[in-house]
């Protein structure tokens, strides 16, 4: 006599359900409901799909199963062997909540829920029930939730701090469009995501409050060395006063800005020009530019001009240069040719 194979007992929440009997007769009934699905699985895949309705079993409604069955001999006529998987089409709620760390490696608390359905039962049973043996709703509802929290702790690594925190409805839609393809890969429609909570620690909630308020990173870290160094000293007090004295004041003083060499002044309108300036940047009048010095070969010294001895080491320095009669410029020792006429030079 046929029997009659369906969900027996199903409780509300109840995602899936494995039929307790292995061997399957040709003409057994298999009854689905409306918001059923029935897997034949079997040496670890999934085979043929039956959607609600009243079937009987037979090698006509089971083309896939059957192509593999067709290699036993007989198999036509005697019981043969398969898992029978339900699978329930409602829309479920799972819960998820980890934590991470943003680009910074600022650490991050979330929690929240995801609700989802079975959008392909013979891709959700082979990937997920029969392939990894999660006949149960509890242990299903488990790997869902370490499955999502893996792949959200990925996303959130490419965000900063600031990009996610206290944005509950941004964040959430964040994860809904990055996790949606990664539902489907297993067979599921990842219908909506809702953070429920998003946290740091106490000493990242006080710099993100800093930096949003404009101060910069820099000053941030400033801040944190200042109220690291007090508490240190308060931990010591034979030196903590000393130290004090001379440490603190430095490390609230803000970084000077890097001071720009002054250049010659202008004999006319008396401007401050800056170094190297030839002509005065306010009224053209040609400066006054010191001779350049001479610069001791050994300790590299400047000395003044027409120094024949360095000041520094004692090292004498080379001869005065002379003058060429027909430009003026000045000619190096033993120069035949000025250097910036041509004319020649008498010996």
């Amino acid at each position: 006599m046929p029997k009659v194979i369906e969900w027996v007992g199903e409780r509300e929440g109840d995602i899936v359900w494995r039929y307790p009997v292995e061997e399957i007769a040709w003409g057994d009934v298999l009854v689905v409901k409306e918001h059923q699905a029935a897997v034949f699985f079997r040496d670890g895949k999934a085979y043929d799909v039956f959607r609600a309705g009243r079937h009987v079993i037979t090698t006509a409604n089971l083309p896939l199963l059957t192509k593999i069955l067709s290699k036993i001999a007989g198999f036509d006529k005697v019981p043969f062997r398969a898992t029978i998987v339900f699978v329930s089409l409602k829309q479920f709620q799972g819960k998820f909540g980890a934590k991470g760390q943003t680009k910074e490696l600022a650490p991050v608390m979330f929690h929240g829920s995801f609700w989802f359905r079975v959008e392909d039962p013979n891709l959700f049973v082979n990937e997920v029930v029969g392939g990894q043996g999660l006949y149960t709703t509890a242990r299903l509802q488990a790997f869902l939730r370490g499955y999502f929290n893996e792949r959200l702790i990925d996303t959130l690594s490419q965000y900063s701090l600031r990009d996610v925190y206290g944005k509950l409805d941004e964040t959430s839609a964040l994860a809904k469009h990055v996790l949606y393809d990664a539902f489907r890969r297993i067979g599921l429609e990842l219908i909506d995501v809702k953070f429920e909570g998003i946290d740091t620690t106490p000493e990242w909630r006080d710099r993100l409050f800093y930096i949003t308020t404009g101060v910069s990173a820099a000053e941030v870290l400033r801040m944190e060395t200042v109220k690291e160094t007090a508490k240190s000293m308060s931990q010591a007090p034979g030196a903590g006063v000393g130290v004090g004295m001379v440490l603190v004041p430095q490390l609230f003083q803000q970084p000077a800005p890097a001071a720009q060499q002054a250049g010659p002044l202008c004999p006319k309108c008396g401007f401050q020009n800056p170094a190297g300036a030839q002509f005065c940047a306010r009224c053209g009048s040609p400066l006054q530019v010191a001779p350049a010095g001479v610069r001791c070969p050994k300790c590299g010294f400047m000395n003044p001009p027409g120094a024949k001895f360095c000041a520094q080491c004692g090292t004498q320095l080379a001869a005065a240069t002379s003058t060429c009669p027909k430009c003026g410029a000045q000619v190096p020792p033993g120069a035949k040719f000025c250097p910036s006429c041509g004319a020649q030079l008498s010996s």
